[in-house]
C-alpha cells in the first residue's frame, strides 16, 4: 500500500469505531428534530422514467476493495437506480440513516446498537464482514503466538484507548505490562525501527503496507479474542423498511448478487473503483480484496446474521459501559 494513503487508513478505522459511533449517540437524542434539506417520506425513492427507484446508499469511506460488492451490485436488473455514494473521514452514516437523509447506509453493528439503545430505530440488512478485520499488528521476528502474548510480553502498543474494541482487550488481558501509545495515523516509521512496537490496523490494510516498506508483519484479530462485531453493514431505517418492504428486498438482493460476483472475480469492479480512488494503486486493489475474502465468505453464506451473534454484541457492550441498557437484539437486524 502507497505509503501516502496510510494516514487516511487509520483515520477511517478510528472514525469508523469512534467518530461515527459517538455521533451516533447525538443523532439519537436529537433525530427526530434534526431535518435535512429534502428528507422526508419522499426518501423511499423517486420513481425514474424507465419505472425503477432512484436510491442512495452512503459509504463510510473512500472506493475500497471493502465495497467492492455494492459497485458491483447489478441494481438496474432489479429495477432499482442507485447511486453509491462514497464517503471520506467523519461521515456520520449512521446520523444519515436514522434522520432520512438517506435510506441506506453503511455503518458498523456496535453503531446499531448504540443507535438503538439511546431509542434510534436504525436496523441492519446485509453483514460483509463476518469477520471484524480490526487488529492488532506486531513484528513477525517477535515470535508471539495470539494476541494475548502483545500484552503479556513488555513493548508499546499503538490504539486508540477508550473505543469498544480498546476496553475489551484491557478487560480480558490488562494493560500493565505494555505502554500504550496513541495510533500513529498509519505511520510506520516506529514499527519499522522498534521490534517490540505493535499497532492497531485493519488486517487487509496496513499489513500489506508493512510488506511494501519491507518488514514481515505478524496480525492478530480482536475478532480472536471474543469481541467480534458485524461491520460494512447494509443498514436503513425501521419506518423506511416497513414502508418499503419489497424496494428493500430487490436491493439487498442486488448486494448479495454484487458479493458474489466480487468475490468471485473483482477485476473489473477494483478497476472501475480505481478510476474513482486513484490514490490506491491496481497491486493493492488486488491483494487487499484477496485478503479480506476469508473475512467475507462462510458457510452460512454470504451477509448473514445470527441472533445470537447480536446478542452477544449487545452484552458486551452494556458489560463494557457503552450502553446503559442492551437493546432487544432481535430487532437489530433482519435476516438477509
Amino acid at each position: 500500500m502507497k505509503a501516502m494513503r496510510e494516514p487516511q487508513r487509520t483515520q477511517r478505522t478510528q472514525r469508523r469505531v469512534s467518530s461515527l459511533f459517538y455521533l451516533c449517540f447525538l443523532c439519537v437524542l436529537c433525530g427526530s428534530l434534526i431535518a435535512f434539506s429534502g428528507c422526508d417520506s419522499s426518501d423511499s425513492g423517486a420513481a425514474t422514467g424507465g419505472g425503477g427507484q432512484k436510491l442512495t446508499l452512503q459509504l463510510n469511506w473512500k472506493p475500497e476493495p471493502q465495497f467492492g460488492g455494492f459497485y458491483a451490485a447489478p441494481f438496474e436488473k432489479h429495477g432499482l437506480s442507485v447511486e453509491v455514494r462514497e464517503g471520506g473521514v467523519g461521515t456520520p452514516t449512521v446520523q444519515m440513516v436514522a434522520t432520512g437523509q438517506v435510506p441506506f447506509g453503511v455503518v458498523s453493528a456496535d453503531e446499531v446498537v448504540l443507535n438503538r439503545s439511546q431509542g434510534g430505530d436504525v436496523v441492519a440488512l446485509f453483514a460483509v464482514y463476518q469477520t471484524n478485520p480490526q487488529g492488532l499488528m506486531t513484528r513477525a521476528s517477535r515470535g508471539l503466538a495470539d494476541i494475548g502474548d502483545v500484552f503479556r510480553n513488555d513493548g508499546t502498543v499503538a490504539m486508540q484507548q477508550g473505543l469498544p474494541y480498546a476496553n475489551f482487550l484491557k478487560n480480558k488481558y490488562g494493560f500493565d505490562k505494555v505502554r500504550i501509545v496513541p495510533s500513529p495515523g498509519g505511520d510506520l516509521s516506529v514499527f519499522r525501527t522498534d521490534e517490540k512496537y505493535a499497532m492497531q490496523c485493519f488486517v487487509t490494510s496496513e499489513p500489506l503496507a508493512a510488506r511494501k516498506a519491507g518488514v514481515e508483519p505478524k496480525t492478530f484479530l480482536i475478532a480472536d479474542a471474543g469481541y467480534n462485531p458485524y461491520t460494512t453493514v447494509l443498514a436503513t431505517r425501521g419506518d423506511y423498511l416497513r414502508a418499503n418492504d419489497a424496494t428493500v428486498k430487490k436491493v439487498v438482493q442486488a448486494v448479495r448478487e454484487g458479493w458474489e460476483a466480487y468475490l468471485a472475480d473483482p477485476t473489473s469492479t477494483n478497476a472501475a473503483m480505481q478510476k474513482l480512488n486513484p490514490t490506491m494503486d491496481a497491486q493493492t486493489f488486488a491483494d487487499s480484496a484477496a485478503a479480506q475474502k476469508p473475512l467475507i465468505e462462510t458457510d452460512a453464506g454470504i451477509g448473514s446474521m445470527t441472533l445470537q451473534r447480536w446478542q452477544t454484541l449487545c452484552s458486551q457492550l452494556a458489560e463494557l459501559k457503552v450502553v446503559e441498557k442492551a437493546p432487544d437484539a432481535a430487532k437489530c437486524f433482519v435476516a438477509p
